[in-house]
């Protein structure tokens, strides 16, 4: 088979699916909105959004499913992240080889926004409730060829705030192109694709369906990458977008849907430092608001990370993650056709 042509004829598709669904996600009223979280400490460092970003990181399997294949063989991540006062969030992936070229992840997700007191019309206490958001998947990731890699996610999606519930299914296709010698990697997804099995009330609502595209390039012989994304390309309407002034002209909707980041990489990739800007945040909080840092190490088998940012008004975001690999084995990479050892 040749898999460049198939990998092009992979993209033809997402792209003609997700347009297929245009008039779907024109609708600024959208549920699930929890699924734009990061998961990863290291994507929420880049910006709080990246697609394109390879490396042994089972975070990032939740952003493209496409990107399991280059995560180590029986490797466990958790993810936690402190975002608003009382509210919790947490996601925990398993990533596991499957024969030569193939990849499959089992994933949850999950927003908890702590109890929430019930009064009734005079104001007297009633008791306390809970919400709660869930997102439980599985993927899997091949490899089409020694540069092009491609994967699904099949979602699961729970919602139930105060005995009012909602179910949803869908999925996540992802597409990326790696070439190592020359330290680039560019990337596509179509997120969130599907819809609701039940709704809150008589009226289903749409899920945030989105369409991404992702560049990262190394710098020369630097340790350096710059990354490069854009997200949410279907909500282009200026009534979709605000700012601390009211006022938005088209240059600032452009970049409501960038987000720029770039990381070093250092003592053969041990250790990493990376910042980024998300635009529409910066726009929408304050300026300083869009700015995210963060950096982990990676020791043998062992990796952690840790990412800050900002998701609402005087609440920063804080993002921890720590990944075990447990066997030691050798694998394909998407980058080229020779074994790599998995763990660092």
């Amino acid at each position: 088979m040749n898999y460049s042509k198939f990998a092009s004829y992979s993209f033809c598709c997402i792209c003609l699916l997700v347009f297929s669904q245009t008039s779907h996600s024109q609708n600024n009223k959208t549920i699930y909105d929890f699924l734009n979280l990061p998961t990863s400490s290291h994507t929420l460092a880049l910006g709080g959004k990246n697609i394109s970003l390879i490396e042994d990181d089972a975070s990032l399997v939740f952003q493209n499913p496409s990107l399991m294949s280059s995560v180590s063989d029986k490797t466990l991540n958790f993810n936690f992240l402190t975002f608003m006062k009382g509210s919790n969030a947490g996601s925990i992936s398993y990533v596991q080889a499957h024969r030569e070229r193939g990849t499959w992840a089992a994933m949850a997700q999950f927003v908890g926004y702590g109890d929430i007191p019930e009064r009734d019309s005079e104001g007297n206490f009633l008791g306390n409730s809970s919400a709660l958001d869930l997102n439980a998947a599985f993927g899997y990731s091949y490899l089409l060829s020694d540069r092009w890699a491609g994967g699904v996610n099949g979602k699961f999606l729970y919602s139930n705030y105060a005995g009012y519930s909602s179910i949803a299914l869908a999925v996540d296709l992802g597409l990326n192109y790696f070439n190592e010698d020359k330290d680039f990697s560019f990337s596509v997804v179509a997120a969130n694709l599907g819809g609701q099995v039940s709704a809150f009330g008589d009226v289903a609502e749409s899920l945030p369906m989105d369409l991404q595209f992702g560049i990262s390039k190394g710098i020369g012989r630097l340790p350096l990458r710059l990354h490069l994304m854009f997200y949410d390309m279907f909500h282009w309407s200026k009534g979709y977008h605000t700012s601390i002034d009211g006022k938005v002209n088209g240059f600032q909707i452009f970049l409501n849907h960038l987000d720029l980041g770039a990381d070093l990489t250092l003592y053969q990739g041990r250790f990493w430092l990376a910042m980024g800007y998300n635009f529409r945040r910066g726009n929408q909080l304050k300026g300083a608001a869009g700015l995210t840092f963060g950096a982990g190490i990676n020791i043998k088998r062992i990796k952690v990370g840790i990412g800050y940012g900002n998701y609402a008004s005087g609440a920063p975001a804080l993002s921890f993650n720590i990944a075990y690999s447990f066997e030691k084995k050798q694998k394909k990479t998407p980058d080229t056709s020779i074994t790599k050892t998995e763990t660092k």
